[in-house]
């Protein structure tokens, strides 16, 4: 897996060499982001089941959007190239590091390293792009981190909201009668 990631970060990186280009930025913010619920799949073992990485990331993404945009909107910092005034805080750091908590969360800092490297990589591209300032970066890295949290402890909110904290409990009674005629054998069988 790690040997994949790598051959795509190559990849990426020749066919993205102008430097002008915002490729690298626009796609290494979302790397994090689908990795979050997909190495899993990849066979490492996660904290939590598919369905609640996917929704840790869905519920993640859509607080940082809001706080993102909001703030953007509210604060209207100016870009250091001037195209418009919505630069703090940096929205593609922001999502990277939604991504990169994930990871970590879900698959400790063995995973969470080399996705929050990935994640200054592109925090460090959007200053080099001028794009963004220092501070914007920093302001996107913690609203991302915030999120991600955020989303973690709405979690046991969406399992009984979503009804996936119910077990269904089936109990198979097995007749068996010991040889003394006065025992008897029953199983219970947990579902969840």
């Amino acid at each position: 897996m790690k040997r994949i990631l790598l051959s795509l970060l190559l990849a990426v990186t020749v066919f993205a060499a102008d430097a002008r280009s915002y490729f690298l930025d626009d796609v290494g913010q979302v790397v994090p982001l689908i990795a979050a619920p997909a190495i899993g799949v990849a066979g490492v073992d996660a904290r939590h089941t598919f369905r609640e990485r996917l929704a840790v990331t869905v519920t993640a993404v859509a607080i940082d959007e809001i706080l993102v945009q909001t703030m953007k909107h509210t604060i209207r910092s100016r870009r250091p190239d001037g195209t418009d005034n919505h630069s703090f805080p940096s929205g593609h750091m922001a999502r990277a590091t939604v991504g990169a908590e994930i990871i970590r969360s879900e698959y400790g800092w063995g995973w969470g390293a080399g996705a929050y490297l990935w994640a200054a990589g592109v925090g460090a591209l959007r200053i080099h792009h001028h794009r963004h300032r220092f501070g914007d970066v920093v302001g996107g890295a913690v609203t991302g981190f915030v999120s991600a949290r955020l989303a973690y402890l709405l979690l046991p909110l969406e399992r009984r909201l979503f009804g996936w904290d119910k077990s269904r409990i089936t109990v198979t009674a097995l007749p068996a009668v010991g040889s003394d005629g006065k025992s008897v054998a029953a199983a219970v069988n947990l579902i969840f």
